[in-house]
């Protein structure tokens, strides 16, 4: 077993405001083994960026698609050839995009496969003057080496004051009092409607809109709470914002605006379950994206008079189809998608866009790269098992995060026999980051934007070498991550000083978690994890596992961790599936369990 020597500390001096160059020209090349893509986690492949031996002195050519503001335009056109052909047919766009450098489009272009295999190589830029990039083929772009880039800030206010106007009119009736008007009646008594005054907003996701929407909200002398477990206390203070648990959240609103990204974690968060615990007669609005809302189960609601009205600039599907029950309400509002849709907002989304792609083609990394890791080939195929157990153990982490505090502060440490000089973190750095933020949010992490986006979030990531006697072959005996200032929905998972601590190994190329807080385990890094905190007794292994057999959930992996002989013991099984919420009911209620927790990796 190797021994400990004395702690080396060291921090990568990879800046969060450096923009390191690439040759004027790059091309992509990927090695078998590896795998990455942020719309497609299951199957990860990383972009190796090489020089080129073309050269740019001719200027590139920027095809716009869609309409740009002028003075984007007029950047581009100081660098580039810009081709302005909008509404092109899908050949059309096939038949252009081989003599193209870049592409600009908004959300009506689909940018997919055929589009970069039509390209032969040529496009290096795609950049979407705009936030979500759902029309633009991520998996396809990384394997044709074309960088992708979008304009995530631009319309910041546009979207927070489209908030708040929906936030007004439903309050005071005002489109329902318009179409009567219009429609020869005056109606007065029927169109009665709320003060904002006093009444208490909950802000669900409390990013760059969020927090926009909650200055302003306090301006109109609203009492405003938040909940979003990642950010910041301090920043929530600063505004007059209180962060407080979703429970709470939705609980003891009045108002609640949405504003919170669509993930797999928020995709129908408000369902009939949350509506049911809502206060009766509170009025939602919604500009952030239709998934987060059950469509139906609002209908229900509104219905039943639990929600009283709601405001929705965007729908799970859209255009919504015309005979849809939740538009045709008569306690609805509804815009069409218009959040980023005033003249200043699209001007500083073409100005962000046009900065972007044109750094990209100088050769420059952007912050706002959504896809396009680079890493030499030799070191990605050497770290490749520790990157996947980085990026899980990212993801644990978080996930064992109670919401409250915030993520603020992430130490990680990397044992291993090499010298500090002959290992590079920041890739592992990166994927850390990866996990910890991306479960709970529409940014794609990547080497390219991993600091950057960690500082906007107020994530302090701090990292530690340890050095280890014994060979140097393997680059490293295991990870360590640690939260602090958090508490944990697993009191087990805290270390002897307070941080949330995970831990973790690769064995036989596979990623293993190897310690839970004070707890050893040794489970495979694959499918699901549940932990639970037991009194060491004989059974407990069978009980779990019939348990889980008698629901037709398959176990793949299963390790205990005990302080000694029938004291207490951490028991971490690996899933293949994800159980009932009946299940996991059933395993709580086992009497030896004094704690339990489900961990999606």
């Amino acid at each position: 077993m190797a021994s400990l020597k004395t702690p080396t500390l060291k921090t990568p001096s990879f800046a969060l405001s450096s923009k390191p160059r690439l040759p004027s020209a790059f091309s992509a090349a990927f090695p078998n083994t590896a795998r990455f893509s942020p719309s497609h986690p299951q199957r990860r492949r990383f972009l190796i960026v090489t020089a080129s031996s073309s050269s740019l002195s001719n200027k590139p050519t920027v095809l716009v698609a869609e309409k740009l503001g002028e003075a984007g335009l007029t950047l581009l056109k100081e660098f580039a050839n810009v081709d302005c052909s909008y509404n092109l047919s899908p050949e059309e766009l096939c038949t252009k995009i081989s003599l193209c450098d870049a592409l600009i489009v908004r959300s009506g272009t689909k940018v997919n496969r055929e589009v970069f295999e039509s390209s032969g190589g040529r496009l290096k830029v795609v950049g979407r003057a705009g936030v979500g990039i759902d029309n633009v083929d991520l998996s396809a772009a990384t394997e044709h080496g074309c960088l992708v880039v979008n304009a995530p800030t631009a319309n910041t206010v546009a979207a927070a004051e489209h908030g708040i106007a929906l936030l007004a009119a439903m309050a005071r009736n005002v489109a329902q009092a318009d179409a009567s008007v219009k429609a020869g009646k005056w109606q007065r008594n029927k169109y009665v409607g709320v003060s904002l005054v006093g009444k208490t907003l909950a802000v669900l996701g409390f990013g760059k809109v969020g927090s926009e929407v909650a200055r302003r909200a306090k301006g109109l002398g609203m009492h405003v709470i938040a909940h979003d477990p990642y950010a910041p206390a301090d920043r929530a203070r600063a505004i007059g914002v209180e962060l407080v648990s979703f429970d709470e959240a939705i609980a003891t609103a009045d108002f609640i605006s949405l504003h919170m990204p669509l993930t797999p974690a928020t995709n129908k968060m408000l369902n009939d379950e949350t509506f049911a615990k809502m206060k009766k007669g509170v009025r939602i609005v919604n500009v952030a994206r239709g998934g987060v809302i059950d469509e139906e189960a609002l209908v229900r609601a509104l219905d039943a008079g639990t929600v009283a009205q709601a405001a929705l600039d965007v729908f799970s599907e859209e255009p919504p189809k015309q005979d849809s029950k939740l538009v045709q309400h008569e306690r609805v509002t509804v815009t069409p998608h218009l959040g980023a849709s005033t003249m200043e907002a699209q001007e500083g989304v073409a100005i962000e866009i046009a900065e972007a792609v044109v750094g990209a083609l100088k050769g420059e990394l952007a912050a706002t790269a959504v896809n396009a890791p680079m890493v030499p080939a030799e070191v990605l195929t050497e770290l490749k098992p520790y990157v996947e157990l980085a990026e899980k153990l990212g993801r644990l982490a978080v996930q064992l995060v109670a919401g409250g505090s915030g993520v603020k502060t992430v130490k990680v440490s990397y044992a291993s026999s090499r010298a500090p000089d002959d290992l590079d973190t920041r890739l592992l750095r990166a994927m850390i980051t990866k996990g910890i933020i991306e479960p709970i949010s529409s940014v794609f992490v990547n080497l390219v934007n991993a600091d950057y986006t960690a500082k906007q979030r107020g994530l302090r990531i701090t990292e530690e070498r340890i050095l280890l006697d014994g060979s140097p072959e393997s680059p490293l005996e295991s990870i360590q991550v640690q939260i602090a200032n958090v508490e944990s929905k697993f009191a087990s998972a805290m270390s002897e000083s307070g941080e949330i601590k995970v831990e973790g190994r690769v064995k036989d190329g596979i990623p293993h978690l190897t310690k839970v807080g004070s707890f050893e385990v040794d489970v495979s890094l694959e499918g699901s994890i549940i932990l639970c905190r037991q009194v060491d007794q004989p059974g407990m292994i069978g009980t779990v596992g019939s348990i889980l057999g008698e629901e037709n959930v398959n176990v793949s992996f299963m390790s205990v961790g005990r302080v000694a002989p029938r004291k207490h013991a951490v028991m971490a099984i690996g899933v293949d599936d994800q159980p009932s919420k009946e299940t996991l009911k059933r395993i709580g209620e086992v009497p030896a369990i004094e704690e339990f927790v489900f961990l999606k990796l």
